[in-house]
């Protein structure tokens, strides 16, 4: 358990010089109790009192890399148990398994159709993470062939699936510069796999058979001085897996219980790609670091993805896209020009309504700081005053030979100041996005 701000406070200096940014050292102690400071903010605190807290002042769970190169999956270093305390910082690594018992052929088939499972949704890009490899063969030449095959098909993160440390070292050497996650030590095999991933410098993923057997075991293997660790409790059953992290991050995060202060692995059972979406995205919500799942049904998966980006958007900051004008089509001087806030949901689907009615077009996104059409102009970001200069200025004046700005309906009363502050005629589109294909044929002649 992590020290107490009056323990942290005796290791001080106790200048009270303000140069960490707080008033007293004892404000600063309190700070870093809470997780709120960095001892490193202090220029005068001494080495030997650097060492004794470093270990105590550590985020209260341990960021772990998984990877390499420009394929580093970060999860871990989460501060808060509710995401609207603060957020979460590092979205669940979604990863999908193949057994070593597929032929070559078949296991790179595979690997191409786990390659293709890319999204495009609201602008935004969605794809697996990484592949992991389980030895169901139990023969250390046919999971080091697997192992070999699967790298040399995609550059995804790897996760290697067995718990036998000879296998587990030759499996991999042959992916060492990829850094793969190494699953799993257990009790009987720990002292062995901590060799192998001190050798390969990769992380460990420790298995217990409930929570208090992981917390001994993880102890044992940071006594081993290794403390690259991904957690698992061993259950499998949902019901039991999510009480078991929910009491891992619990743990870590209030009571700085330094055994559980580690990201988390967790692996679906449902064979029906539905319900084991559905089972993931449990995990993901409380609170898998890696799911690990078998199918590979696009349907399921998407489903999947847009619940994870939910859950680790920062819920004090409304997704948004670019400010700017965007060309939908192969636009002329001639064509119409429609405004609209970035925020993404707004923008995108005005986007999507435009490109229906065939009609080369511009579309601004007025920077509103991301909020809706309507929540923006109550809060005074969409108005007359605000666009009026800002489009007078804008470069959209050397794009189209005409003055005309379309405006969504619900926010007519802007047209006048807008008009006044602008030199541009401004129309009244439609309330709803839906009313542009319908609009665009009365006014537009699509």
């Amino acid at each position: 358990m992590g020290l107490t701000g009056l323990q942290i406070f005796k290791l001080l200096p106790k200048t009270n010089c303000k140069e960490c940014g707080f008033p007293t050292c004892l404000a600063f102690a309190m700070s870093l109790a809470s997780g709120k400071a960095n001892l490193s903010q202090c220029p005068y605190v001494s080495d030997e009192a650097k060492q004794a807290l470093e270990e105590a002042t550590a985020p209260p769970m341990r960021l772990i890399k998984i990877g390499a190169g420009e394929k580093v999956l970060e999860i871990g270093d989460e501060q808060v148990l509710f995401r609207h305390d603060k957020t979460f910082y590092h979205p669940t690594g979604i990863f999908i398994e193949v057994s070593d018992n597929l032929s070559e052929d078949e296991l790179k088939a595979k690997v191409d159709e786990i390659n293709e499972l890319v999204f495009e949704r609201v602008g935004e890009r969605y794809e697996v993470d990484g592949v992991a490899i389980k030895n169901d063969s139990g023969n250390a030449d046919t999971f080091k062939k697997a192992v070999e095959t699967v790298a040399g098909k995609t550059d995804k993160v790897l996760i290697l699936l067995t718990e036998d440390p000879a296998v587990m070292e030759a499996a991999a050497s042959v992916v060492a510069d990829r850094k793969p996650l190494l699953y799993a030590a257990t009790g009987d095999n720990y002292e062995q796999m901590v060799e192998v991933a001190k050798k390969f410098q990769a992380p460990l993923a420790v298995r217990g058979k409930n929570l208090s057997d992981l917390a001994d075991l993880v102890e044992k293997i940071v006594g081993l001085g290794y403390r690259e660790l991904v957690l698992d409790s061993g259950e499998r059953q949902t019901s039991k897996v999510l009480a078991d992290l929910t009491q891992i991050r619990r743990q870590a995060i209030k009571k700085r219980f330094r055994p559980f202060g580690y990201p988390t692995i967790t692996f679906t059972t449902e064979e029906d790609p539905m319900k084991e979406a559905l089972q993931a995205q449990v995990y993901v919500s409380k609170y898998g670091s890696i799911v690990v799942m078998k199918n590979t049904s696009k349907p399921a998966l998407l489903t999947l993805f847009t619940w994870r980006r939910n859950v680790y958007t920062d819920p004090q900051k409304p997704i948004a896209v670019q400010p700017g004008i965007y060309a939908i089509g192969d636009v002329t001087p001639d064509s119409p020009v429609y405004i609209t806030t970035n925020f993404s949901l707004t923008f995108y689907t005005v986007q999507t309504e435009i490109e229906a009615t065939r009609i080369p077009s511009y579309l601004i996104a007025f920077d509103t700081d991301g909020l809706s059409v309507l929540t923006a102009w109550a809060g005074g970001k969409f108005i007359g005053e605000e666009i009026g200069p800002w489009l007078k200025e804008s470069e959209i004046n050397q794009k189209v030979n005409h003055r005309k700005i379309i405006i969504p309906g619900g926010v007519a009363a802007i047209k006048g100041k807008l008009e006044e502050l602008s030199g541009w005629e401004v129309i009244v589109g439609p309330r709803e996005a839906s009313g542009i294909t319908a609009f665009a044929k009365m006014r537009l002649g699509a």
